[in-house]
């Protein structure tokens, strides 16, 4: 059987790498590179507030190739999907043909209906491995298969400020207040994953200062310690 290249669009968090798991367990597909839009003023992952090293460390121990598509900050819509279009074209000049870009999103329909759109204008189809799945179950299943994750960004106005930086764990499931989706779904919070079986080895990480942002967004900055690495 051939196997179709694809993308995956990586925010370096859990659902993102489940998704990977997924997609490398399906004979179908062959996942050839991240894509993940970066800050460029900064040097981060955009929304998750994750450094450039890491993001590039990621990569490296999970043996893809990363695309990434930068924006200046502030950015628009419209700054994003022009970064976006332009790493699908460079993706289309390094391997020939492909046209999937794959995503961890979960039940948003909204969401979902707008990767469509905007890949479907550049001649591409998304793909949704994940999709419709209990989050419930599948957030115990990213902790029981060994995958290894920490809260990096939390929005206040949906969970406390103190969760941010906790290892994504069962005790923080066990912990979770009702009406908050155990995948943060609907945005209540982010999570960056640094190992477990996907990854050739885990990623050293030293845990930097928190900081609120925007009077609602608590983030928790990790850093590469290369000498533990």
């Amino acid at each position: 059987m051939n196997t179709t290249p694809i993308l995956l669009a990586w925010s370096g968090g859990k659902d993102c790498l489940m998704t990977l798991g997924r997609l490398r367990a399906d004979p179908q597909w062959q996942v050839v590179a991240l894509l993940t839009t970066v800050n460029r003023t900064y040097g981060r992952i955009a929304m998750h507030g994750v450094r450039r090293d890491i993001l590039q460390a990621q990569a490296r121990a999970l043996g893809l190739a990363l695309l990434e598509a930068e924006m200046d900050w502030p950015g628009s819509n419209e700054a994003y999907e022009a970064a976006h279009e332009n790493a699908l074209a460079q993706a289309r000049m390094r391997w020939p043909g492909i046209r999937h870009c794959a995503f961890g999103d979960l039940f948003l329909q909204d969401v979902r209906d707008y990767r469509v759109r905007q890949l479907g204008r550049a001649g591409w189809r998304a793909v949704f491995p994940l999709w419709g799945e209990d989050t419930a179950a599948l957030s115990r299943r990213f902790v029981g298969e060994g995958h290894r994750a920490m809260l990096c960004c939390v929005d206040t106005q949906q969970l406390d400020a103190g969760y941010c930086g906790h290892a994504y764990d069962g005790a923080l499931l066990d912990g979770l207040p009702a009406g908050v989706d155990p995948c943060g779904e609907r945005g209540e919070f982010h999570t960056l994953s640094y190992g477990g079986p996907l990854f050739a080895r885990d990623l050293a990480l030293r845990r930097g200062e928190s900081v609120l942002r925007d009077g609602r967004f608590q983030f928790t900055d990790f850093l590469l310690d290369e000498a533990l690495g």
